[in-house]
């Protein structure tokens, strides 16, 4: 019951807040609604999310009475193919939710993103109350293009236990065990993405021998899609996946296999990362009032609690429930943490590592 009558309040008050926008002197929420609907759908691009297709979206469509239509892949990939439509003069995409990497060594430089801040007019959004910072978050130089959502510890690596027995993998040398050549997975390091992240990492933390005898000695299997890798990790042909998401196995968990997050290697510091994604608005954006119901409801509490839930990840709201996370996935105060998607390492650090850590794997 208790459930139940927070769900109704959390809806009244997002109502609510609808209103309080509509009653601004500017342009209403009605009239952006209303415009939204004329449009009739949302153009946004992320990688393949089982959270997004199966949960967002239809609650989207069912709320505001706007289609979405998604493109899902490789969000790298997908950059390069925005660039060369833009080249053409397409712009095809309104909002685009990616990976800090790509956001700002790709869409920010190329002039891809227009200024999302100014979008954010739900008092629920817009009110640093209901932030853990005290405000909106932008990664961006100009505090306006790149709103973070999320921040969460990240594992370092999943294993299948029926073949990676509790105990086996304790620090990250335990990797380089001749028994498990071949039978590491991981995305490409080569590539933009989770693959180049967590190589730049070990790189920056463990050195270049290091990166060399895991990304080339081990010769790990190597795969684009999320999916694929997390099926050779639950037949076991890759127990051991560098770059999975654990939201990918909840099948798999559900039929029982021992799929297990590892969130220790021994002393080195934890990452803390905005995955799953940033959230961006395309320059020129073909749809920007549906994109601008997307971008704020996606910022509400409503859409980051179902998100939240189902990708078990943390959102950067306070008013979020939680309870039902993983512990080891929320930051604790005054841990020092290695800061993935933000600082120094982002303007600075991880370009250089991920130049160096790919010139060790290409030179062997």
């Amino acid at each position: 019951m208790r459930t139940f009558l927070l769900t109704i309040l959390a809806a009244v008050l997002l109502v609510n807040s609808y209103a309080a926008y509509a009653a601004d002197g500017q342009k209403g929420w009605g009239d952006i609604l209303a415009a939204a609907k004329k449009e009739g759908k949302v153009v946004i691009m992320n990688s393949p999310d089982p959270v997004m297709k199966n949960e967002i979206i239809p609650k989207f469509r069912e709320k505001f009475g706007i289609q979405i239509e998604a493109v899902f892949g490789d969000t790298g990939t997908l950059a390069e193919r925005v660039k060369l439509e833009r080249g053409s003069g397409l712009n095809t995409v309104d909002v685009f939710m990616v990976g800090v990497g790509t956001a700002l060594f790709t869409l920010q430089p190329e002039k891809m993103l227009a200024p999302l801040k100014p979008l954010l007019l739900l008092p629920e959004v817009t009110d640093g109350s209901n932030w853990k910072s005290g405000q909106l978050k932008f990664l961006d130089a100009e505090q306006q293009n790149i709103l973070v959502l999320f921040n969460n510890v990240d594992s370092f690596l999943i294993v299948n236990e029926d073949y990676v027995k509790p105990g086996e993998i304790k620090e990250a040398r335990d990797l380089l065990n001749p028994k498990w050549k071949g039978k590491i997975s991981t995305q490409d390091p080569g590539s933009s993405g989770t693959g180049s992240d967590m190589a730049a990492y070990y790189y920056s933390e463990l050195g270049p021998e290091f990166v060399k005898q895991l990304y080339v000695d081990q010769q790990p299997i190597q795969q684009k899609d999320r999916r694929q890798l997390m099926d050779l990790l639950a037949r076991g042909t890759a127990p051991i996946c560098l770059t999975c998401k654990i939201e990918n196995a909840t099948d798999l968990l559900k039929d029982g296999f021992k799929i297990r997050e590892i969130f220790t290697l021994g002393n080195l510091k934890q990452r803390v990362t905005s995955s799953p994604f940033v959230l961006t608005y395309m320059e020129g954006a073909p749809h920007p009032n549906a994109a601008q119901v997307f971008i704020n409801w996606m910022a509400s509490r409503e859409a980051l609690e179902i998100y939240s839930r189902g990708n078990r990840t943390v959102t950067l709201r306070n008013d979020v429930d939680e309870s039902f996370l993983d512990p080891n996935v929320i930051p604790k105060p005054g841990t020092a943490y290695f800061y993935a998607s933000e600082g120094e390492w982002m303007l600075a650090g991880r370009r250089e590592a991920t130049r160096k850590a790919r010139d060790v794997i290409k030179g062997h």
